[in-house]
């Protein structure tokens, strides 16, 4: 009896096997895992915290892509280091372009410094966030359906259903942002200190202004342009994100009496991100 349940834990272990996913970043993570459901298994690169312009993986993380089936790249820099070391590693892993069909747009350079393109820092001067916009994420999700789909053809019921489900959810995510920021003039404008939400910004018709010029912090004489801008725009907070220093934008935020909002577009609750922002852009 014994050895019958071990054989039926086996067999129904081995019915249940999952696909073994890799992302690059945390977002990426969320949206395997909204239309993979329980048949996939995703390990993720850049963990919480780091920044996608310098990461190494670890050890271990090299052991999650020597037995993974599929690997999701999303276009950021430490993808341009490491992707072709994880395809030699694993010749047999599926590397699926989750950009395809995304225009990327340039990183936004500040106003006074428009011949920056931040492409020292970027590697590309295109800004890798596309997963800022919704509609970018609706691409996306289908890029991943596509691939489960071609890798696992039984279940793909299982992955339509879950896909459809997500893809409402980000219609209704668009949908509340439209309405958070109904009474936003268009071409309004938000302070961001690292380039990170151009694509939400052209989504919604705003515009973001970046305080970091070529990656780098403003000198004092472009930190007093800056803040003249910010007055003149009625500014009202600066963005910021956990994976870079904010004292720079402290310095601003007390000359202005406005807030400092810290929000990463690394974030895994992607949605909940993205209306926090337009809440603080609307001032609602």
């Amino acid at each position: 009896m014994k050895r019958i349940l071990i054989i039926t834990l086996f067999l129904n272990t081995f019915i249940l096997a999952n696909i073994n996913v890799v992302v690059s970043i945390l977002p990426q993570q969320t949206f395997v895992k909204a239309i993979g459901g329980d048949k996939v298994s995703v390990s993720l690169m850049v963990l919480p915290g780091n920044s996608p312009h310098t990461y190494e993986p670890k050890p271990s993380q090299m052991k999650d892509v020597a037995k993974a089936a599929l690997y999701f790249a999303i276009g950021v820099e430490f993808e341009n280091v490491w992707l072709g070391k994880f395809k030699s590693l694993n010749t047999n892993m599926q590397v699926i372009d989750l950009t395809e069909g995304i225009e990327k747009r340039a990183i936004a350079s500040h106003a006074h410094h428009e011949h920056s393109t931040h492409a020292k820092e970027e590697g590309t001067g295109k800004d890798p966030h596309i997963w800022t916009d919704p509609e970018n994420v609706k691409i996306i999700a289908l890029h991943i359906y596509e691939a489960l789909i071609n890798l696992d053809p039984d279940n793909k019921t299982y992955y339509r259903a879950n896909y459809e489900k997500f893809i409402a959810h980000i219609s209704h995510t668009d949908k509340q942002i439209k309405e958070i920021l109904s009474d936003t003039a268009k071409g309004s404008k938000f302070m961001v200190f690292h380039p990170s939400w151009g694509y939400f910004a052209s989504a919604y018709g705003l515009e973001q202004l970046s305080v970091e010029i070529e990656g780098k912090s403003p000198k004092p004489k472009e930190m007093i342009e800056l803040i003249k801008e910010a007055k003149a725009e009625k500014i009202s907070a600066i963005f910021t994100q956990p994976e870079f220093s904010d004292s720079v934008a402290k310095v601003m935020a007390d000359e202005l009496k406005i807030e400092v909002v810290k929000v990463s577009p690394l974030a895994a609750n992607w949605s909940e991100n993205l209306i926090k922002i337009a809440h603080a852009i609307a001032g609602k």
